[in-house]
């Protein structure tokens, strides 16, 4: 059953009722983008295209989760820092972005493989919270493997476009949130999934599970049919 309605109408809890994970463990994707489908705005990051209503899922779902998942080249695009949630940070290079070691690291993962050049670095800083999951760069199934025998069954991917593009390739996804604002921007940019094309021909079927609505932006979630 889809469930349509206002953003305005639901209080909070209401809200955390209606994005709670039908079962667990879960993956989710959570995205904005424009209406002409780029997943960031003129200076190359997500801050420039979303808006309050989309901040406010931002965060319930960051509240609702484990732990964030999140490649290494949004990290430094978007400027993430430390904060209380457990993050852990996909690269094939095995470099943690300066900004999340400005402050308490005790809650911050690494996801990278055994070839990656700051493996022993990252390992100087973060001890065991340094996932080897592959060779050359961290193999998709065996992150969520991972990050589900460590305890964290709620989990929320927030990009990048590649990063979410190879768990969706891999089977993995769940559900996707997507904030669709009431923007064009033209011009060459991202998509919330960028690289080969995922099962061809006819990619990944979704289903909507709920669509609310907020001064002509659109907050919906959707399920990966053959997950959800």
């Amino acid at each position: 059953m889809t469930t349509f309605g206002r953003l305005s109408d639901l209080d909070d809890d209401a809200l955390r009722a209606a994005y709670t994970p039908p079962r667990l463990p879960w993956l989710r994707l959570n995205f904005v983008a424009t209406v002409d489908g780029a997943a960031e705005g003129g200076d190359g990051t997500s801050d420039s295209i979303n808006n309050a209503a989309d901040n406010r899922v931002f965060h319930l779902l960051r509240d609702l989760a484990d732990i964030v998942v999140v490649g290494a080249g949004t990290v430094r695009a978007e400027g993430y820092r430390p904060n209380a949630k457990p993050l852990v940070v996909v690269t094939r290079s095995g470099e943690l972005p300066p900004t999340l070691l400005e402050g308490d690291t005790s809650q911050l993962y690494l996801a990278t493989g055994s070839q990656a050049p700051g493996l022993e670095k990252a390992r100087s800083v973060l001890g065991d919270r340094v996932l080897v999951l592959g060779s050359e760069g961290p193999d998709p199934v065996a992150l969520r493997r991972a990050l589900e025998d460590a305890g964290f069954v709620s989990l929320l991917c927030e990009g990048g476009p590649h990063l979410a593009a190879d768990l969706l390739a891999a089977g993995l996804v769940d559900e996707l949130c997507s904030t669709v604002v009431p923007m064009l921007v033209g011009g060459s940019h991202a998509r919330i999934a960028e690289g080969a094309p995922l099962d061809v021909p006819h990619g990944v079927p979704l289903e909507l599970h709920a669509l609310l609505e907020s001064d002509s932006t659109l907050l919906a979630r959707w399920f990966v049919a053959s997950r959800g």
